[in-house]
């Protein structure tokens, strides 16, 4: 590329990124401004109009470790649930010989046509009433606990798996689990991490079902809680504007450093990857 051509693409890319960014530091000035200024000055603010009571605030009224902790053990409970089960699935859809594995795989694909929002009565039936499991940790994680996206990630990882490593330890006497834990596993790790980092975002950013099965304040995560202060208390708050956007970074703060964090996992994307020769 010519040198135009690079100054070109730089300033593109400055603009883009800009107008991406923007919004996250007009969420974390807003989060700490004593008083609102939703104007466009807003965005360059009087540092004597700098504080932290916004937080204060909000945890004041929503109690921000509390609705953190529900956050993490409903986000948590359902990664644990995607790998176990991610693992299985995809293992005995590319390396077993069944009857059947064919449409198995077919209705996984289908599984994901099929909004969650079509489902979500009868699970709350289900749940709820026959099970019981309402204002309850696992009631919140099980609809999540099978991941079809995930399936899909480990079948095609587990693929790209020489057979010829299964059948010599076949011939040596080990067992699938064995296989599973010595050999497959360690060669799909990419796999692991990615599934991990896709998964983590759902949950965690889940409102619709939680605010559905849990009514305690002591149960609902941070993204139900904030909805509920804005409904509620949001008016009587010195500075409800600041304080919900306090709320929202503090959510939003876990995401963004765990994308920082793995950043170069999120734009790797050949499956294949993982297994080398």
């Amino acid at each position: 590329m010519s040198r135009g051509q690079n100054i070109l693409r730089g300033v593109v890319l400055t603009i883009g990124a800009v107008a991406f960014l923007f919004p996250f530091y007009y969420m974390i000035v807003g989060s700490l401004q004593k008083s609102p200024d939703t104007s466009i000055s807003g965005a360059f603010p009087n540092p004597a109009n700098l504080t932290l009571e916004n937080y204060a605030d909000i945890n004041s009224r929503v109690n921000l470790m509390q609705t953190l902790l529900n956050s993490g053990i409903f986000t948590g409970g359902v990664i644990v649930g995607t790998l176990v089960f991610g693992v299985l699935v995809g293992y005995a859809l590319a390396q077993l010989q069944w009857r059947g594995r064919g449409i198995t795989f077919a209705l996984v694909l289908l599984v994901q046509v099929v909004p969650f929002q079509l489902l979500m009565i009868p699970l709350y039936v289900m749940i709820a009433r026959d099970y019981g499991l309402a204002d309850n940790y696992l009631g919140m994680i099980l609809p999540f606990a099978i991941n079809s996206t995930a399936v899909i990630i480990f079948r095609q990882y587990f693929l790209q798996v020489p057979r010829e490593l299964f059948d010599a330890a076949r011939i040596d006497g080990a067992g699938e689990v064995v296989l599973l834990w010595r050999i497959a596993l360690p060669l799909v790790r990419p796999a692991l991490l990615t599934v991990v980092l896709l998964t983590f975002i759902g949950p965690w950013n889940e409102f619709l079902w939680p605010f559905l099965v849990t009514k305690q304040a002591s149960m609902q995560p941070l993204a139900v809680a904030l909805a509920n202060y804005i409904s509620t208390v949001a008016a009587s708050a010195a500075n409800p504007f600041g304080a919900v956007l306090a709320g929202a970074c503090v959510l939003a703060g876990p995401a963004v450093i765990l994308f920082i964090l793995f950043q170069r996992h999120f734009v790797s994307t050949d499956i294949g990857s993982g297994v080398k020769g």
